[in-house]
């Protein structure tokens, strides 16, 4: 008996409470050396024209927590701001990548949210990709940032930016009240909810928002994942098909992108790349966004999902539609050019571990 009730305390544990694997693609460099770096990037920048190469192979190269220790060196030996010095010395989207890398992915979520809330009329895009694809404890971190960087509460400049359902949707999310895992799987809820979703969609005229608000922002990921199948079995449309024929517009966005991150979050994530790189140029500001917000948390998993679903790798694909600099700096941080890597890499950050992430 004793022996059992240890299993079962183990599989509470790798169920439950157990931090995420993460899968990055930028991790802490070995042999670092924060003032040689400083004193590199003080070099890179006062050369005729700057040199941009090096500090691209420095700030992409190193952790968020080593890029801070440089930082400090660098005011140390150069009597001022790094941040203040790459604003002077960089442009354009460059400029906006390697100041992005400068904060941490926390405060870079909240900085982008801020953005997108700021002077007339607000970037939806944004604020649906950030705050819908964000798990409990990412949003959690991202509130208390955004407090600490903007002296305001993110839930009243949300409120203050966005109107109607699509408001009260994305400060349902914001508030965090989402269910952790459970170890008991309780299929009445799950039927319960599946029907709820149906009774209060499809089944009716007209949209019973209020209850797919509540169920999408509050039920655990694993729950809502078993849902959504059960949801089959009542209504003769998937989940996304009858989100696409009851709501239109930001909401419509929003409920699709929830429940594509519920299903695979970094599908999710390589399907946005996919797409700010379907025209000739690219979205640089999405780009840019997805790769600094997920190069130290998944952005390894993007890419092996990316390759999986388009046929081809992200290195590439990004080597097609940009240039320059810029293009230099993205391939950094993306790494690797096929799939190889990324098994030998999930093998290594998390033997044993084959799960869906959120």
């Amino acid at each position: 008996m004793a022996l059992v009730s240890e299993f079962l305390g183990q599989l509470t544990l790798s169920y439950g409470g157990e931090v995420e694997p993460t899968f990055p693609t930028v991790v802490a460099a070995r042999d670092f050396d924060p003032a040689k770096d400083a004193a590199r990037i003080e070099t890179a920048i006062k050369t005729k024209g700057v040199d941009e190469q090096t500090i691209t192979d420095i700030l992409t190269r190193r952790s968020y927590e080593q890029r801070r220790e440089i930082a400090f060196e660098y005011e140390r030996l150069a009597k001022k701001d790094l941040i203040t010095a790459l604003k002077g010395a960089l442009s354009g989207s460059l400029e906006a990548l390697m100041l992005g890398l400068m904060k941490s992915t926390a405060q870079y979520d909240a900085s982008e949210l801020k953005a997108s809330m700021k002077g007339l009329g607000t970037d939806e895009e944004t604020l649906i990709e950030i705050v819908c694809s964000r798990n409990n404890e990412e949003l959690a971190e991202i509130k208390k940032v955004y407090k600490e960087m903007f002296k305001k509460e993110l839930e009243k400049d949300v409120a203050g930016d966005t109107s109607g359902d699509f408001a009260k949707l994305l400060l349902a999310l914001v508030q965090t009240k989402r269910d952790e895992p459970s170890n008991v799987v309780d299929y009445e809820k799950i039927d319960e909810d599946a029907r709820c979703l149906y009774e209060a969609g499809v089944k009716r005229k007209g949209t019973d928002v209020a209850t797919w608000i509540s169920i999408m922002a509050q039920r655990s990921v694993p729950h809502l994942q078993k849902v959504f199948q059960r949801y089959k079995s009542y209504s003769p449309y998937d989940m996304k098909e009858s989100i696409r024929k009851e709501v239109k517009g930001d909401l419509e966005k929003s409920f699709l992108t929830l429940v594509e991150c519920f299903e695979n979050r970094q599908l999710y994530f390589a399907n946005r790349l996919s797409d700010a790189m379907k025209s000739k140029g690219a979205k640089e500001k999405v780009l840019t966004r997805i790769i600094v917000s997920r190069c130290e948390v998944d952005l390894m998993k993007i890419r092996t999902e990316f390759k999986k679903q388009h046929k081809r790798s992200l290195y590439q694909t990004i080597a097609e539609h940009t240039k320059g600099d810029y293009q230099k700096a993205l391939l950094s941080l993306c790494g690797g050019n096929s799939g190889r890597e990324e098994a030998a890499h999930f093998s290594l950050v998390s033997p044993g571990v084959c799960v869906n992430l959120i």
